[in-house]
């Protein structure tokens, strides 16, 4: 077997701190990702991750807009692991295939309501936060709240980690998301 980077982890080889947010994933998904078992090098990322995005799966954010936050994220910072991730969530909330493809490929969304999640993400990025005016209120005109303005932050933040952590990694993808592999395209 080739080494690794960072270690596979399996819950005997894994700190003690990380083998209750392991066993947790594992009950919750019926398998341990590989994500998370070489995440499991660091406790408190591992568990930050796993609560915070807990945390923002709570939001008031309705859950396709979510998953577009993430994907958003996700292709940008070109975290393959967590674009098929993803896009299996979206593909098992009944998401549009189109919708889906287009959110994967980076072009503008079908649904007005969620592009303008798509474009408020990426203005938030692009601008570290520094959004203007207009884009704040093209957002809040799709019917979107500054709530869910703040909660569009927490899920840039909760993603820029994860995805930053799963290419430092180097977390490949488990063969239950085979369905979904993604490449960026260039």
């Amino acid at each position: 077997m080739p080494e690794t980077r960072f270690p596979d982890h399996t819950p005997e080889t894994a700190p003690p701190a990380s083998r209750r947010s392991m066993a947790a994933t594992t009950e919750r998904l019926g398998y341990l990702p590989a994500p998370v078992a070489r995440l499991a090098t660091s406790p408190q990322l591992l568990d930050g991750f796993l609560r915070l995005s807990a945390m923002f799966e709570s939001t008031t954010l309705d859950p396709l807009a979510r998953e577009v936050v993430v994907l958003a994220v996700a292709t940008r910072n070109d975290c393959h692991v967590c674009v098929a991730m993803h896009t299996a969530k979206l593909t098992a909330l009944g998401a549009d295939p189109g919708l889906i493809e287009a959110a994967r490929t980076q072009r503008p969304l079908g649904d007005e309501r969620l592009e303008a999640v798509r474009l408020f993400t990426l203005e938030v990025i692009a601008t570290a936060g520094a959004v203007g005016d207009v884009p704040l209120h093209a957002f809040l005109e799709h019917g979107h709240t500054r709530q869910n303005a703040l909660e569009v932050v927490m899920g840039i933040g909760v993603y820029t980690m994860s995805t930053l952590a799963n290419r430092l990694t180097d977390a490949p993808l488990d063969p239950q998301l085979a369905p979904f592999a993604w490449e960026k395209q260039h």
